[in-house]
């Protein structure tokens, strides 16, 4: 499964925000950096404005209600995208920009998170933002496999419930 460039840059970004464990602003300036954001270097107002934000975009991931994730996301777009428009920046292909004109880099990245989740749930169907399926693990991902049917963050999570399943039913015998 792939995405294209706006949506996976937004969705991709919300996935590496919501999983840091370290919430800090030099933590989240570094996830913006790698993730190519204009202006990445964010202040300690900026960085509770934005985990604060990003965690409300969790519940998107692992929704199996289309209609719940739908109205869940229009209500984000609505707070947060303040226009969109078409940008072939840096010789990029066309591609659609959510932008906010407020210059504050927490609250650009509102529209581009919501936007980029709206981009990959039309695109690519709800279902493909996952949540881990292993009790007590909260990472969420994109499931960019071919047959959509991933439940796990993580090789190591998914064999942590495997090998649990396989003792217990070991242990029934």
């Amino acid at each position: 499964m792939q995405f294209n460039t706006y949506g996976g840059t937004g969705t991709f970004l919300a996935v590496d925000l919501l999983n840091s464990a370290d919430r800090g602003p030099e933590a989240l300036s570094g996830i913006l950096r790698a993730h190519r954001v204009t202006l990445p270097d964010i202040d300690a107002d900026q960085a509770r404005r934005l985990s604060a934000w990003v965690e409300r975009l969790r519940p998107l991931f692992g929704e199996t209600d289309r209609d719940r994730q739908i109205a869940l996301l229009n209500g984000l777009l609505r707070e947060s995208a303040t226009c969109v428009q078409i940008s072939t920046h840096d010789g990029a292909d066309p591609h659609l920009h959510y932008v906010s004109q407020v210059p504050d880099t927490a609250e650009r990245l509102k529209g581009t998170t919501s936007g980029g989740l709206a981009v990959a749930l039309c695109g690519a169907g709800g279902d493909r933002l996952g949540c881990c399926a292993r009790d007590g693990c909260r990472v969420v991902f994109v499931d960019t496999s071919r047959n959509g049917r991933r439940r796990f963050c993580s090789v190591a999570c998914a064999n942590r419930v495997n090998v649990a399943a396989h003792r217990a039913r070991a242990a029934a015998r």
